[in-house]
């Protein structure tokens, strides 16, 4: 079976849980240490920093727009986190991130994401992402263009390492919707894997 366990993960079967909660309570510590004193902002800023970049980098397709967006998510948290109170810090992030790449939309005019736009380097994928570029050598922003905007959307929070929870609270959604926008954008994933696979093995015969 193709991938299995990461479209279960993008159907929401796996991983949709709360954080554990050891982690929670670390991140916790964190952000309350932060919110003392901004010097110890540095652990967050490295635990997300990458998760951030990737996001705001399959939403804008380029380099220097995805660094530009990641620098203004981490200066606008650092200076509005005397007014988080409580829930998911990750979720909280990535609305500021959201709302970053939006307004880069408007000033920058950026109407949709290249399909052409190569994967950004990194050290290695995530489970997801190598569902995502899968067999068939087809690159994530091709198989991300293959999904309306809002099952894009959600894959991308998924793969920023959100849980259904969070993507909600993000994207203003119940719960409810964003688990169907999983599923039915892991069974368009699916397909056009499939699709994609037999005819890479059409032209290697």
């Amino acid at each position: 079976m193709l991938w299995s366990r990461e479209l279960n993960i993008l159907r929401g079967h796996s991983g949709d849980g709360v954080a554990p909660r050891e982690a929670a309570a670390e991140e916790e510590a964190l952000v309350e240490r932060a919110r003392r004193d901004p010097r110890a902002f540095a652990p967050l800023y490295v635990r997300y920093a990458d998760p951030v970049y990737r996001f705001c980098y399959r939403r804008l397709g380029e380099p220097e727009a995805a660094e530009d967006a990641t620098s203004q998510v981490f200066l606008k948290a650092l200076a509005a986190l005397p007014e988080y109170r409580s829930g998911s810090f990750r979720a909280w992030l990535f609305t500021i991130a959201r709302n970053v790449v939006i307004d880069l939309y408007r000033e920058r005019r950026i109407e949709r994401l290249p399909e052409t736009a190569p994967d950004p380097i990194d050290p290695g994928p995530t489970p997801e992402e190598v569902m995502l570029r899968a067999e068939s050598h087809l690159g994530v922003q091709a198989l991300l263009a293959a999904l309306s905007p809002e099952q894009r959307e959600v894959v991308e929070l998924r793969l920023a390492g959100l849980n259904g929870a969070e993507i909600a609270q993000v994207l203003g959604r119940s719960h409810g919707s964003v688990r169907a926008l999983q599923y039915r954008a892991a069974q368009r994933l699916r397909d056009v894997l499939a699709h994609g696979t037999q005819r890479g093995g059409a032209q290697c015969d």
